[in-house]
């Protein structure tokens, strides 16, 4: 993709053959300019480097730096001076300046310049936007709820996002429970710098305390070198510590010991590290009860229960299934090329009164499995895994099953408003009672109905 440079000096003879020479050296588009006000509303073009002389008349080459680092502080500027005026060329870098140059101008010394200038704008940029689909990733947005339940998780989150309070995520496996904890993380205040998973119950006992703290060399058979925890790498960042119930007495210690000074030696080690980490932990235990049981500590419990998040199971959330399920036939056509339109009737009864006892992660394996398998273009009973057919009936068909005839395929929109015009029908225009009939909020019931323009009709 072509770079566009801005070249700004009063002298059109130095701005001409710079012109010239970047021009024919990378092909690059280049905009001359003669002074720093017309550049400055040029800049929505978005050049990716300004070569920009200091001295200028009307506005100078300092004055039109600052007001391009107001616009963008990453886009670089290469200030260019005559000889005596090298001080103000030193308070151009501490401006933010890339690099200068005297005239003559050097095109050996500049042309390297111009390439790290460029590449270094490239990689700000790429991290940026990184950043940017990271935080939209694990926006509020995009984790699929209309359940109440959930929603009520969704206030509890935002009120731990702008302060250092220690969460504790309980949920069975596959809830998503590192999903919230990555929402945490990047709309807080701490989502520029990194967010380092651990897992203790997949990492072998006599290797958490090194994942954990690091260790030094020799410290023990096979430690070759320095190796640095994930307490340290996440150091201003947030550590997630996904099933910490799993974690032995010995480290359980020493992890206290993390949470109260901020402190840790490297296995091995006698430096004291200090690290600034928030705490995000994860179990699927009753940790509670571990403690009375004497496998957990209790000091260690109540620091890492300051602020509980329960995520309800998927079997208790059924105004999410549906909706989870269609999310995922989204997701699934796109990663495997298929255009699977959405859902029979049979499948749908077979989906919703299904348990669900692996939750989300066993819906988007059996969504995904189902799509491989299906020769048309719906998804029917017969593509779903034959757990999922045989299971006992224990939906509420009352809701589900009294919509559509049997011959019917049901395209999402309208299975939500046959789904709520229907409850509120059988509630008779209860909306209380609507909601919880489906299991979704009553906010959620009324955005739906103005949606679908549906009216509150009652029967005497």
């Amino acid at each position: 993709m072509g770079k566009l440079i801005f070249i700004v000096d009063d002298e059109q003879a130095i701005s001409k053959l710079l012109a010239f020479w970047v021009k024919d050296k990378w092909k690059y588009e280049i905009e001359v300019f003669d002074n720093g006000e017309d550049m400055l509303r040029r800049l929505q073009a978005r050049p990716d480097l300004i070569l920009l002389d200091i001295m200028m008349p009307g506005l100078d080459g300092i004055e039109t730096l600052k007001r391009v680092k107001q616009y963008d502080e990453n886009l670089p500027v290469i200030m260019v001076s005559a000889q005596g005026v090298i001080e103000r060329a030193v308070e151009s870098l501490k401006l933010g300046a890339f690099d200068y140059f005297t005239k003559p101008l050097d095109t050996q010394r500049l042309e390297p310049s111009i390439k790290n200038a460029i590449k270094h704008y490239d990689l700000t940029k790429e991290v940026d936007n990184l950043r940017e689909n990271l935080k939209k990733e694990y926006s509020f947005d995009n984790i699929i709820s209309a359940d109440g339940k959930m929603q009520d998780v969704f206030k509890l989150v935002t009120k731990v996002l702008n302060n250092e309070i220690t969460v504790l995520i309980y949920g069975e496996s596959g809830t998503g429970k590192e999903l919230i904890a990555r929402a945490i993380h990047y709309n807080g205040r701490r989502k520029e710098k990194p967010f380092v998973v651990v897992n203790c119950a997949s990492i072998p006992r006599e290797l958490l305390e090194s994942e954990l703290f690091g260790h030094e060399r020799g410290s023990f058979t096979g430690a070759h070198q320095r190796k640095l925890g994930k307490f340290e790498i996440a150091n201003e960042g947030t550590i997630f510590l996904d099933e910490v119930g799993e974690l032995e007495m010995l480290l359980q210690a020493k992890l206290l010991r993390v949470i109260q000074e901020r402190t840790f030696e490297r296995v091995g080690g006698t430096e004291t590290i200090k690290t600034d980490v928030r705490i995000i932990s994860a179990t699927n235990r009753d940790l509670k009860q571990a403690v009375d049981h004497k496998e957990f500590r209790e000091d260690l419990y109540y620091r890492l229960n300051s602020f509980p998040i329960f995520i309800p199971p998927l079997r208790h959330r059924k105004g999410d299934i549906l909706i989870i399920a269609y999310h995922f036939l989204d997701v699934m056509n796109k990663k495997l090329g298929k255009d699977i339109k959405g859902f029979t009737k049979k499948a749908i009864k077979l989906i919703y009164d299904y348990s669900w006892p692996g939750n989300i992660r066993e819906m988007e394996n059996t969504i995904e499995r189902s799509i491989i398998i299906s020769e048309t273009n719906m998804i029917d009973a017969d593509d779903l895994p034959p757990h999922i057919k045989n299971a006992e009936g224990k939906g509420n068909y009352e809701l589900s099953g009294a919509l559509f005839s049997d011959d019917d395929i049901i395209p999402f929109e309208k299975l939500k408003e046959e789904s709520i015009k229907h409850a509120l029908k059988i509630t008779n225009g209860n909306i209380v009672e609507a909601a919880r009939k489906l299991q979704l909020g009553r906010a959620t019931i009324y955005r739906l109905m103005e949606k679908y323009n549906i009216e509150l009709r009652t029967t005497e």
